[in-house]
């Protein structure tokens, strides 16, 4: 089980490591896809971060927990604005990037259900620490 979350950290991480360039670059795919969400540049520099930084959580085994909760934010971001404004396909993309999208939540969503024991130990310190 540890190789597969293995392959799914590394999935997720790079999907996302590999969407920066477009991002950062202003790529006009990604400008067009945030100017129609009413965002650009923000959205598109901001949602960039927050991949790169739950980029690098998931690929440190200790940290993957959080970077997979912080991947699954972003993607559920992302699928929403697909299923409300953007549509499933964006510029004859065929749905590539909304598949992208979907399977980036699903391997941090498997990464997070294994590491389940690291949030609650985290939970559980954090209500130790506000209670006493």
């Amino acid at each position: 089980m540890k190789t597969l979350q293995l392959i799914a950290r590394f999935i997720a991480a790079i999907i996302m490591l590999q969407t920066l360039y477009f991002k950062f670059t202003a790529q006009p795919e990604s400008v067009y896809i945030f100017s129609t969400l009413g965002i650009e540049p923000f959205g598109r520099i901001g949602s960039g971060i927050a991949e790169l930084i739950a980029s690098i959580l998931l690929l440190i085994p200790r940290t993957s927990w959080i970077g997979a909760i912080l991947g699954i934010g972003v993607m559920a971001g992302a699928i929403a604005s697909h299923l409300t404004i953007l549509g499933i396909e964006v510029q004859n993309d065929g749905g590539q990037l909304f598949g992208m999208a979907l399977i980036t939540f699903l391997c941090c969503a498997f990464v997070l259900f294994f590491e389940r024991m690291k949030v609650q130990n985290f939970i559980s310190t954090i209500f130790v620490k506000w209670v006493s």
